[in-house]
């Protein structure tokens, strides 16, 4: 079971959905951004963990496009 998400890690998962560092990584995949955000979002940055609690994703993972 997982715990409810709350406001807080909304509001923090959205800084991460708009980081440029992380975005940069997310799109491209390799490369020494994406190697820092895969070490950083494990231990540092808090805005990585609500996004990985939100999404159900690593910050670092290429986010499926909407299928219309």
């Amino acid at each position: 079971m997982t715990p409810e998400v709350s406001a807080l890690d909304k509001a923090l998962a959205k800084v991460c959905e708009l980081c440029p560092v992380c975005l940069h990584a997310r799109y491209h995949q390799q490369g020494v951004v994406f190697e820092f955000v895969r070490n950083v979002e494990r231990d540092i940055c808090p805005f990585c963990k609500a996004y990985e609690r939100v999404h159900g994703k690593k910050s670092h993972e290429r986010r499926q496009p909407c299928r219309r």
